[in-house]
């Protein structure tokens, strides 16, 4: 397959997100000559967050070490060849960082797996983690979030030729792999999509399309902006159903008890949502494909 083998810059641009409304036209849309690049960022300067340990070790090892997905075209992907890494994800990732006083010369993207991202957080291992984190209620209980800085919805992945899979309501006797820890197998679980031995976990979102592939599962689950990057990779064998069923806010990871890092982020995030920025972040990676996308409220507590 050639499923992990595609150039990252090739892969966003073949990225749609039907779950999102219609606020925002990409720079690309209906006209390739015009695609937008990725924006950059300037770095601020003598930037001070009073009350947060975090920013004061970051300031003091100088440099950011962020927790990132590299297996999610689009959003976090790591380029096999170059080492480089690409996506909506990474950008707001960058973006930030220069709102801290960092640019991505300063930056260590540390692959943190969705199952070990609190304990991560928690342990000091990385500042700050952006890689399709859902804010959950329970997820609060051990990390905090900025944000949301971007809405997605659950959807399924399923085999072209498999016709049989119209929606979560028609996953009955149907084996479905989504990545251990992450809020799309807890859901299948809760609501009993599926049978308990019909569920099945891997480490990566990857791993669970490399199965899909040769028959071993029936369908993959998670965020349909993650999907979709996948089928655009083979789409003469796999589909997105194209039914969203969940809301899934994406926030910034960040240390349970530093609410003063947490609020100078989401002031950073509101910027760019104010000044264009994260529009423009949007159009260069998600947005290539020609679809829309609704700007996030952020939730501050």
């Amino acid at each position: 397959m050639r499923i992990r083998t595609l150039a990252a810059g090739l892969l966003v641009g073949a990225l749609a997100l039907t779950a999102c409304g219609k606020e925002g036209t990409p720079s690309g849309a209906g006209n390739t000559g015009n695609a937008a690049s990725t924006p950059s960022y300037t770095v601020a300067s003598n930037v001070d967050v009073a009350g947060s340990a975090t920013f004061a070790k970051i300031k003091n090892k100088g440099g950011l070490t962020i927790g990132v997905k590299d297996d999610q075209p689009g959003l976090g992907l790591k380029d096999p060849t170059t080492g480089k890494y690409a996506g909506f994800d990474i950008e707001i990732a960058k973006m930030v960082a220069a709102g801290l006083g960092f640019d991505e010369s300063k930056i260590t993207y540390k692959v943190v797996d969705s199952s070990a991202r609190e304990a991560a957080i928690a342990n000091g291992d990385v500042d700050y983690y952006v890689g399709t984190y859902t804010i959950t209620d329970k997820r609060k209980a051990q990390v905090s979030f900025a944000g949301p800085y971007f809405m997605a919805g659950q959807d399924l992945l399923v085999r072209k030729d498999d016709n049989s899979i119209t929606g979560k309501d028609t996953l009955k006797g149907k084996k479905v792999c989504s990545v251990t820890g992450s809020t799309p197998i807890q859901r299948v679980r809760d609501q009993q999509l599926t049978e308990p031995g019909n569920i099945v976990e891997f480490q990566k979102y990857s791993q669970c399309v490399d199965k899909l592939a040769t028959k071993e599962v029936d369908a993959v689950t998670t965020d349909d902006a993650i999907l979709k990057g996948f089928a655009a990779q083979d789409p003469d064998t796999l589909k997105v159903v194209g039914k969203p069923f969940s809301q899934e806010p994406y926030g910034i990871g960040l240390n349970k008890d530093d609410s003063a890092l947490r609020n100078k982020i989401d002031d950073l995030l509101q910027a760019s949502l104010d000044d264009g920025t994260w529009q423009k972040i949007y159009d260069s990676t998600l947005g290539k494909s020609g679809s829309t996308a609704t700007k996030p409220t952020i939730q501050r507590y």
